[in-house]
């Protein structure tokens, strides 16, 4: 059963903007958590439509770049951010990440945009003050900003071999209704919010 059952009363445009995590990286598109969610709300009789702009190998950088045009052809009112873990994974500079992701945050809320922050951990391969002050970039701007976290967008998944590909890195088909279901827990106090 859903977790929300309460229907909107008119459509919300959801836009995914992300990486691999959420392109649907080797699986097909309909098997990936954007399309599930997708399902799942529309099944609960909600109006809305998502845009899945997400790009594999998409760093913050990268999505800065293309960011506003695509909030301009989708014009959207919520936007589930899930970017930085490849920032992460190139050891590029925090101090960018950090300041990609403001600039792309305070713009939507500039603009009455919702946002979901979807908050990544990598592997210790620069060392743990590297890996610690990755991590405490989505903790310090969802309180900065008054933004919605996700603390961790593969919490049940990104441990268990069981829902990851075999690049050891991507999770598999199996994996997805997790992912879904753990952002609908933090999208629905959002939709709510669009709702009233």
């Amino acid at each position: 059963m859903s977790i929300i059952c309460a229907q909107l009363s008119a459509k919300t445009n959801i836009l995914v903007f992300g990486d691999s995590l959420s392109s649907a990286y080797n699986i097909q598109p309909e098997k990936g958590w954007v399309a599930l969610l997708e399902t799942r709300l529309l099944s609960a009789k909600y109006d809305i439509k998502f845009i899945n702009a997400s790009i594999s190998g998409e760093t913050t950088s990268g999505g800065l770049v293309r960011f506003y045009s695509s909030i301009e052809k989708t014009n959207p009112d919520i936007v589930i951010m899930e970017l930085g873990a490849n920032d992460g994974l190139r050891g590029s500079s925090l101090k960018t990440m950090r300041k990609n992701l403001i600039s792309m945050i305070e713009f939507c809320q500039q603009n009455d945009i919702s946002i979901l922050l979807a908050g990544m951990h990598i592997p210790p391969n620069y060392g743990r003050t590297y890996t610690q002050k990755f991590d405490q970039i989505y903790l310090d701007l969802a309180e900065m900003n008054d933004v919605t976290l996700i603390p961790f967008f593969l919490e049940g998944v990104a441990t268990n071999y069981e829902f990851i590909q075999i690049d050891g890195m991507h999770p598999n088909e199996k994996a997805q209704p997790i992912i879904a279901a753990l952002v609908e827990q933090y999208l629905a106090p959002l939709l709510r919010i669009k709702a009233e």
